[in-house]
């Protein structure tokens, strides 16, 4: 595990974006820990949030022209993004976001930003749950004549979806063959907690999550691709 990621956990706990105990989930599974990056909601969370997402896409080696965040939870991330991106490693790079209601007056249209026309397109938000919000954002790249990059998030819980056997980020990668990349995993979640020592029964609940409703390992999934 890298530091940055040791950093962003930290910075979750700190923040209660990540919690643990006992939390039923849309899902209705119930799950030893939570999160939520909405509330990543000051300026000095953001900025370190920025800094985490930065260091991820400089680790990727993922090529992009623009950035984008889709509304509402990716538009800050985003721009926090953008801007350590170019303070930490001097890249500058223009960002665009979405609308959910296209606007009628003014400059008209769903979009904010910088032109997607014939970019390639780093999506940036804060989890896939279902891959619903993602599909949106890939349908409005192809009518603006772009291409998805790859995709950016905080946390891949590494769990399978409602149906069949693979999370909705490997639903995405083989469906679309995009790179999707996360901050953490649940599984540095656990190597993170067992480095702490004096969670030993966090770890193992974590570890029967895991076990319970964990989606297939690349090695078994990938096969397929």
């Amino acid at each position: 595990m890298q530091e940055y990621q040791r950093a962003f956990i930290q910075l979750a706990m700190h923040r209660d974006v990540l919690r643990f105990g006992l939390f039923t989930l849309k899902s209705g599974r119930k799950s030893p820990y939570f999160f939520n990056a909405g509330l990543f909601q000051d300026g000095l969370a953001l900025s370190a949030l920025g800094k985490c997402y930065a260091e991820t896409i400089q680790q990727s080696g993922i090529d992009f022209d623009v950035i984008f965040g889709p509304a509402y939870k990716g538009i800050p991330i985003a721009s926090a993004t953008a801007v350590q991106l170019h303070d930490q490693f001097h890249v500058n790079k223009p960002w665009c976001f979405n609308r959910k209601e296209a606007k009628d007056h003014g400059e008209g249209g769903n979009l904010v930003g910088a032109s997607l026309h014939g970019k390639r397109v780093l999506i940036i938000d804060d989890v896939i749950t279902a891959g619903t919000a993602i599909r949106e954002v890939l349908a409005i790249l192809e009518a603006q004549g772009a291409t998805a990059a790859g995709i950016i998030v905080a946390l891949d819980r590494q769990e399978r979806g409602a149906q069949g056997e693979l999370s909705a980020i490997q639903e995405i990668v083989q469906q679309h063959h995009i790179p999707v990349i996360s901050i953490i995993k649940l599984d540095h979640i656990v190597e993170y907690l067992r480095e702490r020592g004096g969670h030993d029964e966090l770890v193992e609940s974590m570890k029967a999550y895991r076990a319970k409703y964990g989606a297939r390992s690349v090695d078994e999934w990938s096969e397929g691709l």
